[in-house]
């Protein structure tokens, strides 16, 4: 595993306009390329807004191009078919361009998607990280699975409840913190913004380390990235590995991993002898 990893959790203000969405989206991968960060995590439904418009797939392949271009790579929350199964989605995209996993949101808080069957483990810049979507952060073995499976960061993308249900702001914050502590490993949020006539979400993405305590958090109303170098040798998933060295549900977990999917990084041809 990587010693270090570069990541932005970027506070999109998305609209209802997706081309114009996924501009900003590249200009923001651009910018942060460029200060050398190695993963930038977008919003649930930054692509359309948190609406139940579609992307096609020509949107995928073109943030997978500027992945390419920029060499980073992108979480991106963005609603996806597959079939007649419309899903609250965050795709994966490694720094060559390459769509590694198409998480779809498990236990939902719209009734438009259809929940998604399947938690993942999946290496970015060799580091083995999942995902959550929003609602999801409620249900610990969410994230504990796949801690236990392997991964070392998580990836949590949202657009939580917004600013006028004032009351529901503080659980958020501490739920998240929790999935960070109770599993020793880093929690990468990246939440939208509240507008100026309090409509949206809440703002406050943040980056949260293995002991619970927040590196980096945003405004609740500005568009802005927040920034951390994580020292992955501090995400030992010691609490979450506790859980089946000790107690008496130790086979009940390692049942569990097994419904993990485990994702393989791309095969790189250009590393072939020729």
């Amino acid at each position: 595993m990587a010693e270090t990893l570069r990541v932005a959790a970027v506070q999109l203000r998305s609209t209802r306009g997706i081309d114009a969405n996924v501009d900003r989206m590249i200009q923001h991968m651009q910018h942060l390329s460029e200060e050398g960060v190695q993963v930038a995590v977008f919003p649930e439904c930054a692509v359309t807004g948190y609406f139940e418009d579609e992307a096609t797939e020509a949107t995928a392949e073109q943030l997978a191009s500027a992945c390419r271009t920029a060499g980073i790579a992108a979480i991106v929350g963005t609603p996806s078919r597959d079939g007649e199964a419309l899903y609250n989605s965050a795709v994966v995209i490694d720094s060559k361009g390459n769509v590694i996993e198409r998480y779809h949101k498990v236990q939902l808080a719209e009734p438009w998607p259809t929940p998604g069957d399947h938690l993942s483990v999946f290496s970015i810049e060799g580091v083995p990280c999942s995902i959550i979507i929003c609602h999801d952060e409620r249900y610990p073995e969410l994230v504990r699975l796949p801690v236990l499976a392997g991964a070392r960061v998580i990836f949590y993308l949202s657009h939580e409840s917004g600013i006028r249900q004032e009351r529901k702001i503080d659980p958020y914050r501490a739920q998240i913190q929790a999935r960070a502590v109770e599993n020793s490993v880093y929690v990468v949020h990246a939440n939208a913004p509240a507008n100026d006539d309090l409509s949206g979400s809440h703002g406050q993405s943040r980056i949260i380390d293995p002991i619970g305590t927040i590196l980096e958090e945003a405004s609740m109303f500005d568009e802005e990235s927040v920034r951390a170098t994580l020292d992955l040798s501090l995400a030992s998933a010691g609490n979450a590995l506790r859980s089946v060295t000790r107690g008496p549900l130790s086979e009940w977990w390692r049942e569990g991993i097994r419904q993990v999917r485990i994702i393989e990084a791309p095969h790189d041809s250009s590393t072939e002898d020729h």
